[in-house]
């Protein structure tokens, strides 16, 4: 057919995993498109103006590493940022930045209309352009590895794919204008079927004051993709003019802030970091929502689908924990320009004079202004286990799906998934193998593969605890990690290439010189004596974020890791001939107790800082970059044997890997398979048996029957070629 336009890759909706997308796609060469019903509200931060979070940070630092842009741009417009869960272990540290709404979307649409290759449109998608696929157009389109003909020769083992599979060939708009691509990536967020709760009232909007994408919606239904309903919510805000901040307890960010990504040096607002505040609701504030608790479209029945069990509205609160009488809140500004402040932790649909009351009984928020009322959402969303690992749909070539849409919630989940579209989508236009990343080697890859293997009933959040080898999958080695696929796939400039390169070789050589230097009597008696300073975090942990210390409280003090004395001689006796490396293994030893060594060691190491003359703006009188570099070689040393164990369990996981599920393995052969496991690895269509064996109700008894069955059936194939 005729096409007004014709792009490479078209990009429908412009949240977080759109402009990811877009980017990447772009970036790769090709001549791509973003559509958005408003271009004024592109990578809109429709919740909290916040990124990171537990877990939610190794996602963006891993986007960063990839060749994202999410990273940099919350470095450019963060206003406080903080590192999270340091009393615990290196593997869930994790970064969190507060930003300013406002200057995230400017600065985004900045750097998108800075891709010569990317074109912003605004106009509604009603419409996908489908057509049904023969077996040359697959084979044509790479869909299928086998050709068609042997397909039809081998009836008994033949995959669906050739009766059911259609061809994505562009959109139409609502105007009547259609628009060609060789791929589409449908990142539409709460936009598909879009319904706003307040209390009693409910409307259609994609969000508050914005259309609903109704047509499209429709459209999506129609071709047959399996569907499913999701709820969400947001809390009401504040004019921080009307508050009494001095009721509440100061939540600060940290001194020296460690960027999200690897290429940012310091972040732009280092020293001009905002506030956050504590507060606690009170025994009225669960009295007056016990006593409209019936008016809640949740719990009267407006509302049906299921929202996020991590972030539960403050009425699922109440009503779930009744045996607590206060819960927290977080007072969160939404930007340097604006008084609008964001209340963490109350979530709610109850009607807005309820969400008044509920305010007014907080104290310190007796005479608080409320600017906009919380509401909860409901939207479509598409079973994720409809999904290749690729994010391509099954049944419909060249059709992409990410964020919101494939059940998750949040925008760091959404920007991976965003971007891991746009990299598939621009390779298999290309013509090249896809990037599909391990779920040993990143979250991002936790995250699809939980997707596509179990599906969701409630939006998806990532948490560390849902990775197997977590400790492999720090925050500081991300760009080690996935990096190199970034530059294969040509995401990673030469700068940040090089860069990439030299600190790898930096880091390499600290470990080294740990390694060989012994400790002589002169080191140890140096090592006794100095002053360390550790880093100053004023929250430790966002699991109990009442745990509070004030700014620089432990800015400068003698250090042993443990009680803040500095390592006595005597301690450090048994020391003398070992090697650095082994003395930092032990758990009172830190790197910041090595420094004054590694000084005149390796001086080169040390000249990127800055020592500023308050050293409460510089921790370990290091700059963010070279002390997050220290601390990520002390990881490697002092946790060398549980990375040993890991790394030979990810071996065995990896050699399961690798015995691939051919795509015309016909599961109604295999004698010994219930109904339902044939039908749910039939939904799935794992891609190797590592794969399978992570599937709800699949054993282990059913995958040992499909791994001897693979042998069996490529056997007759074999048999039936030579015929």
């Amino acid at each position: 057919m005729q096409f007004t336009e014709h792009f490479d890759v078209v990009v429908v909706g412009a949240g977080h995993a759109g402009c990811e997308a877009a980017m990447a796609a772009a970036r790769m060469g090709l001549k791509t498109a973003l559509y958005t019903l408003n271009v004024d509200l592109i990578a809109q931060m429709s919740c909290n103006p916040a990124v990171g979070g537990i877990a939610k940070g190794h996602l963006v630092r891993e986007v960063d590493a990839l060749g994202g842009i999410m990273g940099e741009i919350t470095d450019a417009v963060g206003i406080q940022f903080r590192l999270l869960n340091t009393s615990r272990g290196p593997a869930v540290w994790s970064p969190r930045a507060q930003c300013d709404k406002q200057a995230y979307r400017l600065k985004m649409r900045e750097v998108l209309e800075s891709e010569p290759n990317l074109k912003i449109k605004q106009a509604e998608v009603a419409d996908l352009i489908v057509e049904k696929a023969s077996g040359d157009r697959l084979q044509a389109s790479g869909l299928v590895t086998n050709s068609y003909a042997e397909e039809v020769a081998f009836p008994e083992a033949r995959s669906p794919k050739p009766e059911a599979v259609r061809i994505c060939r562009g959109i139409r708009l609502r105007d009547g204008r259609t628009v060609g691509a060789s791929a589409i990536i449908i990142t539409t967020g709460t936009f598909l079927n879009g319904l706003i709760h307040c209390g009693e009232q409910q409307y259609p909007a994609g969000r508050s004051g914005e259309p609903a994408a109704v047509l499209l919606g429709e459209s999506l239904k129609q071709l047959g993709l399996r569907g499913c309903r999701l709820k969400t919510g947001t809390p009401p805000r504040l004019d921080g003019r009307t508050i009494d901040w001095s009721h509440f307890q100061l939540q600060p960010g940290d001194t020296d802030p460690t960027p999200f990504s690897f290429r940012t040096k310091r972040v732009a607002h280092h020293d001009s970091q905002v506030p956050c505040y504590i507060a606690w609701t009170t025994p009225e504030t669960q009295r007056i929502i016990r006593a409209n608790v019936h008016r809640s479209p949740m719990y009267s029945g407006q509302i049906q689908s299921i929202g996020p069990r991590y972030c539960p509205s403050i009425e699922d609160k109440i009503v779930k924990f009744p045996d607590k009488t206060t819960h927290q809140l977080f007072l969160e500004p939404e930007g340097l320009n604006t008084h609008e402040i964001y209340v963490n932790g109350m979530s709610t649909s109850l009607p807005v004079e309820v969400q008044l009351a509920i305010l007014k009984s907080i104290p310190g928020l007796e005479t608080a202004e409320m600017l906009r009322p919380g509401y909860a959402i409901e939207y479509d969303s598409i079973d994720p286990t409809e999904l290749e690992r690729t994010l391509e749909t099954k049944k419909i070539a060249g059709l992409f799906l990410a964020g919101q849409i494939n059940g998750t919630s949040g925008y760091e989940e959404a920007a991976c998934q965003g971007l891991m579209a746009g990299v598939n989508a621009a390779l298999k236009v290309k013509n090249e193998p896809p990037l599909i990343l391990d779920r040993t080697e990143a979250y991002t890859a936790i995250l699809i593969d939980d997707l596509i293997s179990k599906g969701t009933n409630e939006p998806y959040r990532m948490f560390t605890s849902r990775a197997e080898f977590r400790l492999h999958l720090r925050i500081d080695n991300a760009d080690r990690r996935l990096t190199p696929h970034g530059r294969r796939i040509g995401l990673i400039p030469d700068p940040a290439w090089a860069d990439f390169l030299a600190k790898q070789q930096r880091l390499e050589a600290m470990k080294q010189l740990l390694e060989k230097t012994k400790l002589t009597s002169a080191m140890l008696e140096k090592l006794a004596s100095a002053e360390v300073l550790t880093p100053c975090h004023p929250e430790r942990s966002e699991a109990e974020p009442n745990e509070v210390e004030g700014p620089c409280v432990s800015a400068l003090h003698k250090n042993d890791g443990s009680n803040g004395q500095q390592l006595k001689a005597n301690d450090l006796a048994s020391a003398l001939g070992q090697t650095c490396a082994q003395l930092l293994k032990r758990p009172e030893v830190t790197i910041e107790n090595l420094i004054p060594a590694l000084r005149e060691l390796d001086p080169r190491f040390f000249v990127r800082e800055e020592i500023r003359a308050n050293p409460c703006e510089s921790v370990a009188a290091l700059s963010s970059e070279v002390r997050n570099e220290l601390k990520s070689v002390e990881t490697e040393i002092k946790y060398e044997g549980y990375l040993l164990q890991q790394q030979r369990a990810i071996d065995r996981l990896k050699k399961a890997e690798q015995r691939a599920i051919p795509d015309w393995f016909d599961y109604h052969s295999v004698s010994g398979l219930s109904r339902e496991v044939q039908e749910t690895l039939l939904k799935i269509r794992p891609r190797t048996l590592a794969h399978a064996s992570r599937i709800p109700g699949v054993t282990p008894a059913a995958v040992s029957l499909v791994h001897v069955y693979i042998e069996i059936q490529a056997k007759r194939r074999q048999q039936a070629a030579v015929l």
